[in-house]
Protein backbone atom coordinates (compact mmCIF):
# COMPACT_ATOMS: atom_id res chain seq x y z
CA UNK A 1 0.00 0.00 0.00
CA UNK A 2 1.52 3.38 -1.15
CA UNK A 3 1.52 6.48 1.35
CA UNK A 4 -1.95 8.23 -0.45
CA UNK A 5 -3.28 4.87 -0.04
CA UNK A 6 -2.87 5.41 3.35
CA UNK A 7 -3.99 8.77 3.92
CA UNK A 8 -7.19 9.82 4.75
CA UNK A 9 -9.58 11.63 2.53
CA UNK A 10 -9.10 15.30 3.85
CA UNK A 11 -5.40 14.39 3.67
CA UNK A 12 -5.84 13.66 -0.05
CA UNK A 13 -7.38 16.80 -0.29
CA UNK A 14 -4.66 18.80 1.22
CA UNK A 15 -2.04 17.39 -1.27
CA UNK A 16 -3.99 17.47 -4.23
CA UNK A 17 -4.35 21.34 -2.96
CA UNK A 18 -0.70 21.32 -3.23
CA UNK A 19 0.31 19.55 -5.86
CA UNK A 20 -2.34 22.02 -8.25
CA UNK A 21 -0.35 25.10 -5.65
CA UNK A 22 2.77 23.48 -7.36
CA UNK A 23 1.94 23.90 -10.86
CA UNK A 24 1.06 27.53 -11.19
CA UNK A 25 4.33 28.28 -12.26
CA UNK A 26 4.62 31.51 -10.11
CA UNK A 27 1.42 33.15 -11.72
CA UNK A 28 0.37 35.83 -9.38
CA UNK A 29 -3.28 35.96 -10.16
CA UNK A 30 -3.85 32.42 -9.67
CA UNK A 31 -1.97 32.23 -6.44
CA UNK A 32 -4.08 34.69 -5.39
CA UNK A 33 -6.98 33.14 -6.09
CA UNK A 34 -5.90 29.43 -4.46
CA UNK A 35 -5.09 31.11 -1.43
CA UNK A 36 -8.25 32.91 -1.40
CA UNK A 37 -10.30 29.95 -1.39
CA UNK A 38 -7.91 28.52 0.74
CA UNK A 39 -7.18 30.90 3.91
CA UNK A 40 -10.00 29.87 5.80
CA UNK A 41 -9.28 26.18 6.01
CA UNK A 42 -5.61 26.55 5.34
CA UNK A 43 -3.94 25.83 9.16
CA UNK A 44 -6.24 22.87 9.62
CA UNK A 45 -5.38 21.59 6.16
CA UNK A 46 -1.71 21.67 7.07
CA UNK A 47 -1.62 20.81 10.39
CA UNK A 48 -3.07 17.34 9.02
CA UNK A 49 -0.04 17.21 6.60
CA UNK A 50 2.63 17.43 9.39
CA UNK A 51 3.81 21.25 8.27
CA UNK A 52 6.69 21.98 10.64
CA UNK A 53 8.63 24.40 8.41
CA UNK A 54 7.24 27.23 10.68
CA UNK A 55 8.30 26.14 14.04
CA UNK A 56 11.84 25.14 12.30
CA UNK A 57 12.04 28.62 10.97
CA UNK A 58 11.24 30.44 14.04
CA UNK A 59 13.59 28.27 16.15
CA UNK A 60 16.60 29.00 13.87
CA UNK A 61 15.60 32.66 14.30
CA UNK A 62 15.76 32.13 18.02
CA UNK A 63 19.42 30.44 17.69
CA UNK A 64 20.45 33.08 15.52
CA UNK A 65 19.52 35.75 17.83
CA UNK A 66 20.96 34.19 20.83
CA UNK A 67 24.25 33.68 19.47
CA UNK A 68 24.45 36.81 17.15
CA UNK A 69 22.26 39.69 17.94
CA UNK A 70 22.55 41.70 21.04
CA UNK A 71 20.22 43.77 22.84
CA UNK A 72 16.90 42.30 24.13
CA UNK A 73 14.51 39.37 21.90
CA UNK A 74 12.15 41.87 21.91
CA UNK A 75 13.62 44.64 20.29
CA UNK A 76 14.80 42.62 17.10
CA UNK A 77 12.97 43.51 14.14
CA UNK A 78 11.76 40.80 12.11
CA UNK A 79 10.09 40.69 8.44
CA UNK A 80 7.77 37.53 7.58
CA UNK A 81 8.22 37.29 4.41
CA UNK A 82 4.75 35.69 2.76
CA UNK A 83 3.36 35.43 6.13
CA UNK A 84 0.20 33.35 4.96
CA UNK A 85 -2.08 33.12 7.93
CA UNK A 86 0.65 33.70 10.56
CA UNK A 87 1.80 30.49 11.26
CA UNK A 88 5.74 31.71 11.73
CA UNK A 89 4.80 35.08 13.41
CA UNK A 90 2.96 32.92 16.07
CA UNK A 91 5.88 30.63 16.66
CA UNK A 92 8.32 33.60 17.00
CA UNK A 93 5.82 35.00 18.95
CA UNK A 94 5.96 32.28 21.35
CA UNK A 95 10.01 32.25 21.50
CA UNK A 96 9.84 36.14 22.89
CA UNK A 97 10.25 38.33 19.80
CA UNK A 98 7.55 41.41 19.42
CA UNK A 99 8.37 43.36 16.68
CA UNK A 100 6.95 41.44 13.34
CA UNK A 101 6.01 42.72 10.33
CA UNK A 102 4.74 40.59 7.61
CA UNK A 103 3.44 40.36 3.75
CA UNK A 104 1.74 37.87 1.90
CA UNK A 105 0.53 37.66 -1.68
CA UNK A 106 -3.10 36.38 -0.77
CA UNK A 107 -4.64 39.96 1.14
CA UNK A 108 -7.09 37.25 2.65
CA UNK A 109 -4.01 34.81 3.87
CA UNK A 110 -2.68 38.22 5.25
CA UNK A 111 -6.15 39.20 6.99
CA UNK A 112 -5.99 35.77 8.77
CA UNK A 113 -2.11 36.69 9.94
CA UNK A 114 -3.63 39.95 11.38
CA UNK A 115 -6.01 38.36 13.49
CA UNK A 116 -3.42 36.47 15.37
CA UNK A 117 -2.53 39.85 16.91
CA UNK A 118 1.68 38.95 17.20
CA UNK A 119 2.10 41.26 13.98
CA UNK A 120 3.09 45.04 14.09
CA UNK A 121 1.95 45.56 10.32
CA UNK A 122 0.50 42.96 7.58
CA UNK A 123 0.61 43.96 4.37
CA UNK A 124 -1.08 41.45 1.46
CA UNK A 125 -1.25 41.76 -2.61
CA UNK A 126 2.65 41.53 -1.91
CA UNK A 127 4.70 39.60 -5.06
CA UNK A 128 8.04 38.29 -3.85
CA UNK A 129 8.46 37.96 -7.28
CA UNK A 130 8.75 41.85 -7.90
CA UNK A 131 10.43 44.69 -6.27
CA UNK A 132 8.82 44.78 -2.40
CA UNK A 133 9.08 48.45 -3.32
CA UNK A 134 6.69 49.06 0.17
CA UNK A 135 9.91 48.11 2.52
CA UNK A 136 12.75 50.08 2.67
CA UNK A 137 16.21 48.88 2.34
CA UNK A 138 18.55 47.46 5.90
CA UNK A 139 14.86 47.43 7.47
CA UNK A 140 14.97 44.37 9.68
CA UNK A 141 17.11 42.42 11.88
CA UNK A 142 16.05 39.19 10.88
CA UNK A 143 14.01 37.87 7.64
CA UNK A 144 12.61 34.98 7.70
CA UNK A 145 10.66 33.59 4.85
CA UNK A 146 8.48 29.60 4.81
CA UNK A 147 7.00 27.61 2.68
CA UNK A 148 7.52 30.15 -0.30
CA UNK A 149 10.67 28.81 -2.01
CA UNK A 150 8.43 26.04 -3.42
CA UNK A 151 7.43 24.77 -6.57
CA UNK A 152 5.12 27.14 -8.63
CA UNK A 153 5.37 30.22 -6.16
CA UNK A 154 8.75 32.22 -5.92
CA UNK A 155 11.62 32.02 -7.85
CA UNK A 156 15.13 32.10 -6.65
CA UNK A 157 16.17 35.46 -7.12
CA UNK A 158 13.35 36.37 -4.64
CA UNK A 159 16.21 36.02 -2.18
CA UNK A 160 17.95 39.29 -3.62
CA UNK A 161 14.85 41.62 -2.12
CA UNK A 162 15.29 39.41 1.23
CA UNK A 163 18.79 40.28 1.40
CA UNK A 164 17.64 44.22 0.58
CA UNK A 165 15.22 44.54 3.36
CA UNK A 166 17.35 42.92 5.95
CA UNK A 167 20.28 45.07 7.89
CA UNK A 168 24.07 44.52 7.20
CA UNK A 169 25.09 41.82 9.91
CA UNK A 170 21.59 40.88 10.31
CA UNK A 171 20.04 37.32 9.11
CA UNK A 172 17.96 36.05 6.26
CA UNK A 173 16.23 32.31 7.29
CA UNK A 174 14.45 30.38 4.52
CA UNK A 175 13.10 27.18 3.66
CA UNK A 176 13.42 25.26 0.19
CA UNK A 177 11.53 22.87 -0.27
CA UNK A 178 13.55 19.23 -2.05
CA UNK A 179 11.57 19.18 -4.96
CA UNK A 180 12.38 23.45 -5.56
CA UNK A 181 15.96 22.90 -4.72
CA UNK A 182 16.44 19.76 -6.81
CA UNK A 183 14.67 21.54 -9.92
CA UNK A 184 15.11 25.48 -9.74
CA UNK A 185 18.47 27.06 -10.13
CA UNK A 186 18.49 27.50 -6.52
CA UNK A 187 21.50 27.00 -5.58
CA UNK A 188 23.30 28.72 -8.28
CA UNK A 189 21.52 31.66 -7.12
CA UNK A 190 22.84 31.21 -3.93
CA UNK A 191 26.51 30.93 -5.23
CA UNK A 192 25.68 34.22 -7.35
CA UNK A 193 24.41 36.54 -4.90
CA UNK A 194 27.42 35.23 -2.73
CA UNK A 195 30.02 35.88 -5.54
CA UNK A 196 28.22 39.39 -5.30
CA UNK A 197 28.46 40.29 -1.68
CA UNK A 198 25.21 40.16 -1.12
CA UNK A 199 24.47 37.39 1.27
CA UNK A 200 26.91 35.04 2.53
CA UNK A 201 25.63 31.03 3.70
CA UNK A 202 26.12 30.58 7.54
CA UNK A 203 24.38 27.28 7.95
CA UNK A 204 21.98 24.92 5.69
CA UNK A 205 20.07 22.31 7.36
CA UNK A 206 19.80 19.84 4.76
CA UNK A 207 16.61 17.38 4.56
CA UNK A 208 14.97 18.20 7.99
CA UNK A 209 11.30 17.51 8.44
CA UNK A 210 9.20 19.73 6.72
CA UNK A 211 5.96 18.21 5.50
CA UNK A 212 4.98 14.21 6.06
CA UNK A 213 5.85 13.46 2.32
CA UNK A 214 8.76 15.75 1.71
CA UNK A 215 11.69 17.07 3.28
CA UNK A 216 13.16 20.83 3.20
CA UNK A 217 16.64 22.47 3.27
CA UNK A 218 16.73 25.18 6.17
CA UNK A 219 19.28 27.88 4.79
CA UNK A 220 20.67 30.53 6.92
CA UNK A 221 22.32 33.81 5.10
CA UNK A 222 24.29 36.58 6.85
CA UNK A 223 23.61 39.94 4.99
CA UNK A 224 27.62 41.13 4.86
CA UNK A 225 28.44 44.71 6.19
CA UNK A 226 29.08 46.97 3.31
CA UNK A 227 32.64 48.03 3.53
CA UNK A 228 32.50 52.22 2.94
CA UNK A 229 34.14 53.57 -0.44
CA UNK A 230 37.96 54.42 0.22
CA UNK A 231 38.49 58.18 0.86
CA UNK A 232 39.97 60.27 -2.10
CA UNK A 233 43.40 61.11 -1.81
CA UNK A 234 44.70 64.57 0.05
CA UNK A 235 47.01 66.76 -2.66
Amino acid sequence: MNTLDQQTAPEQAVQERIKASHALDGDAGRLADLYRGWASAFDLDVGRVGYCGPMIVAELAGAVQTAYLAGQRNAIAILDAGCGTGLVGVELERLGFRLIDGFDLSEEMAEKARQTGVYRHVRGDVDLNGLLSDHASASYDITVCCGVFTLGHVQPDGLRELARVTRPNGFVIISARKSYAETTSFEDQVRRLQEEDVLIPAQCLRDGRYVAEEDAHYWVFQVPKKTSAPEEPRL
